[in-house]
């Protein structure tokens, strides 16, 4: 069954009273919809050129100007904000925090200001919080990838200086697991889930009853090789590859984040061409698809194994999500587990916008950060 749909378990139609603006800083693009209860209204994905982001030194400084961007474009639009009834942004790296909406504050904004990697997703709270003043309502962050719920035993690792890491795709894992909740009429807190987010990073979780227990860091080098990571190394080849002399510290980090995965093995992170290309026989493209397909597999298992078998349901999502070749190939390995559905797409900003509706309904409360 593939689900498309968000269906949220109150009044749908009370819903319709409210305007949502969800914001999602990129690298390279500012995402931005307006959601009237569960219709977007607008959707707009900004794209920004390096000439255009060169003028600034540093990510923060960038926060200014983006936000002229998205007011511009509301206006282009027709949108007046001050029908807003909440702003929303995609939070940044944070410290490690537990799921759920996160009003905006003060103490929040100077931790992205000065966190110690500066990454454009650190603006979405930033902007969020000066159209939500300009409007006189609220901004919001919802699960952040730096959500951290992991039970102590997930945190160890053999080597006492170094700690694992919840770097995962908390805002899609966690909204994903309440649809499904919703569409079976169940609470999510009642459920354990097994969910895999497949995308340009892949983040397989185990959900217990309403906490993420256990994942895989999804960003430096744990897992399921995806489209542009290489997922778990043997330690002692990279120990050595690393000390060869013949590659900086860069390049090996970009080995592991942005090269590696499928770019290393094919050339390509274009999951849908690769399967065109294996479709018309090219052996290196099906191998490395099945591999891909294989990791998470394996991954899977171990999340079920982690909830001691009591599995509930096998989640799908993410733009992979998308091939049937790849959810076939999971769903005949993972189906004895347990049912296997599919909800396949990013979500990020229909995300954002569900977890500001669940607050301004009251269904949910925001947290303090």
């Amino acid at each position: 069954m593939n689900r498309q749909q968000p269906n949220l378990s109150f009044d749908q139609e009370a819903l319709a009273r409210y305007n949502v603006l969800a914001i999602n800083t990129g690298s390279t693009s500012t995402k931005i919809a307006v959601y009237n209860g569960l219709t977007p209204v607008v959707e707009m994905s900004i794209a920004h050129s390096t000439e255009e982001l060169s003028q600034f030194k540093s990510v923060p400084e960038q926060y200014e100007w983006r936000k002229d961007v998205i007011l511009k474009v509301l206006g282009d639009k027709g949108f007046d904000i001050d029908t807003l009834s909440a702003v929303i942004g995609r939070g940044g790296l944070l410290r490690p925090i537990e799921s759920g909406v996160y009003e905006v504050s003060d103490r929040m904004i100077d931790d992205l200001r000065n966190a110690n990697v500066q990454h454009a997703s650190n603006l979405g709270a930033m902007i969020a919080s000066e159209i939500a003043a300009l409007c006189h309502v609220k901004a919001y962050i919802a699960d952040p990838i730096v959500v951290d719920e992991r039970d102590e035993v997930a945190k160890i690792t053999g080597i006492k200086q170094i700690r694992n890491r919840s770097i995962f795709h908390a805002l899609n894992q966690k909204a994903t697991a309440r649809r499904y909740a919703d569409d079976i009429g169940r609470c999510y807190e009642e459920l354990n889930l097994v969910v895999a987010h497949m995308g340009g990073g892949i983040s397989v979780a185990a959900h217990k009853q309403g906490r993420v227990i256990d994942c895989n860091n999804a960003l430096d080098g744990e897992g399921p090789i995806a489209p542009e990571r290489a997922g778990t190394i043997p330690a002692g080849e990279l120990v050595d590859l690393c000390f060869s002399g013949e590659y900086s510290h860069q390049e090996v980090r970009a080995m592991i984040v942005g090269k590696g995965g499928l770019v290393s093995l094919t050339g390509s992170n274009a999951v849908k061409g690769l399967e065109e290309q294996a479709a018309a026989g090219d052996k290196e493209a099906d191998q490395a698809l099945h591999v891909m397909t294989y990791g998470v597999i394996k991954h899977i298992g171990q999340m079920a194994a982690v909830l001691r078998g009591e599995v509930d349901a096998i989640l799908l999502t993410g733009g992979i999500a998308h091939s049937k070749r790849i959810t076939g190939e999971i769903r005949d390995y993972c189906q004895f587990i347990a049912p296997v559905e599919i909800y396949a797409g990013e979500n990020e900003l229909e995300s954002l916008a569900m977890n500001a509706l669940r607050v301004l309904h009251g269904s949910l409360e925001a947290k303090e950060y």
